[in-house]
């Protein structure tokens, strides 16, 4: 790393709208180098969120600031103080000790390498964009995010802005990708708030020929809707009534409480703190998931339960399915299909227990299967004539002995250390049973695996 450059000092002003309207040589320059202008929409990430911060919760704040500029790197002391409705809603910003040290090209990699990484593994929503920002393909894997992925497949080709609301920006394209990567933004069917970041592809940062967009939520996602009244008796349970509700909500504070730190969404961070953070992101989301096994462990158990049935589509379950869990697949490099748009497979059931059969199924199915193989989604008739939906995989298979225990409550066939709770199974047998159908499984070793979930008739 080379030295750095002199030290100096810079001031800025940003109005209610975080503009910055006015600032010295310093600050001015690096704004226009992140792609914005004076006055114009504060383009610096790590000072644009420094700024919400002080403004929203009208409080000064004082810490050390780091940013990326082109090859080099700025750092200093920042201060933010937020100002009266009568200067504006807006914040001042001095930045003391300012220091700007050229890096060397691998270290400039490194760092943008890590952060990419971090907002990749956070992120809920992927899709690539053109050079002019149009959507070209997304996929999402959160129940809410089914209005944006449902858009995005029916009307591709338009800028991504034009699927979100922008939040804090009055007017949207044409405006240059730095001012946008990091902007808030709410979607259509989600009650969460939402990150945007634009990552280049390309050599050419000032004009890249394409972009991969991800949205990365501050919350986690949201829970399992409530289950109607026709489809649950005996709710008096110690999980349901006592424990779940009081263990929920600290749960999901954990979670977006270290997803903040990990996406480091309050300020500059050490990369081991992160990675510290990206572990009690997991380990609460596995908690969040248990309770989940357990909840719905309590439901089946229940005198007298029942689920609902409702005329269903089994082919736009297993597309629904699909859409949620092709992150995972991407992840391994597993192939995932799913039935075609034209095909269509009519049935009896309860629409959102078959959909939480089949993603327990798929995420099995994923999670044991070799990288670079094949997971498919199929609907049709079974031996019986009657509709179903099966999961197929290219793992190593189940002996007779595993197929017989695998459905029982807790049974895990040996594995430790997977984070699977042993319940998934015997919950969507007995969620089929519920439906009056069937879940069955064929299997040989070494020959994959298929799991098909047998339904009545439409009526």
């Amino acid at each position: 790393m080379a030295a750095p450059d002199s030290l100096l000092a810079a001031r800025g002003l940003t109005d209610g709208e975080d503009r910055l309207v006015s600032a010295d040589q310093p600050l001015s320059e690096l704004q226009q180098r992140c792609g914005g202008q004076v006055p114009g929409r504060l383009a610096i990430p790590e000072l644009l969120e420094l700024v919400r911060q002080g403004r929203r919760m009208g409080l000064r704040l004082a810490r050390e600031f780091s940013a990326q500029d082109g090859d080099a790197r700025v750092s200093g002391f920042v201060r933010i103080h937020p100002l009266a409705a009568d200067r504006g809603d807006g914040c001042e910003i001095l930045i003391e000790n300012w220091r700007r040290e050229t890096v060397g090209a691998q270290d400039d990699r490194e760092t943008t390498a890590r952060q990419d990484a971090i907002d990749r593994a956070t992120a809920e929503f992927t899709a690539r964009l053109d050079g002019k920002q149009r959507l070209l393909a997304g996929e999402g894997s959160a129940p809410d995010l089914a209005e944006l992925i449902d858009e995005t497949r029916k009307h591709a080709g338009k800028p991504w802005v034009d699927y979100v609301e922008l939040i804090g920006i009055a007017h949207r394209q044409p405006l240059h990708w730095r001012l946008l990567d990091g902007v808030r933004c709410k979607l259509a069917g989600s009650q969460r708030d939402w990150r945007a970041r634009l990552i280049p592809l390309g050599t050419e940062a000032a004009m890249p020929r394409g972009f991969e967009l991800l949205l990365v939520a501050d919350q986690p996602p949201p829970q399992a809707e409530p289950q109607n009244e026709d489809t649950q008796t005996g709710g008096t349970g110690l999980i349901g009534d006592a424990l779940m509700p009081a263990l929920r909500q600290p749960v999901a504070r954990i979670i977006a409480n270290a997803e903040t730190i990990r996406s480091k969404l309050a300020g500059p961070l050490r990369t081991e703190y992160s990675n510290y953070a990206a572990d009690i992101v997991s380990a609460g989301r596995h908690l969040a998931g248990l309770l989940d096994d357990l909840g719905d462990l309590e439901a089946v158990e229940a005198p007298g339960f029942t689920a609902a049935k409702q005329a269903i589509d089994l082919a736009d379950i297993a597309r629904k399915a699909a859409s949620m869990l092709t992150a995972r697949a991407n992840d391994k490099q597993i192939e995932l299909v799913s039935p075609g748009n034209d095909e269509s497979c009519p049935a009896t059931g309860d629409a959102r227990r078959v959909l939480q059969i089949v993603l327990n199924l798929g995420a099995n199915a994923i999670n044991y299967s070799p990288r670079d193989s094949r997971v498919e989604i199929s609907v049709g008739p079974w031996r019986s004539g009657l509709p179903s939906v099966s999961v197929r995989d290219q793992g190593p298979g189940l002996s007779r002995e595993d197929q017989q225990r695998m459905f029982a409550k807790f049974e895990r066939l040996g594995r430790s250390g997977d984070g699977g709770s042993g319940l998934g199974l015997y919950i969507s047998r007995k969620l089929a049973l519920a439906m009056s159908g069937s879940l069955a499984v064929e299997s040989e070793v070494g020959k994959g695996a298929v799991f098909t979930l047998v339904l009545p008739k439409k009526a």
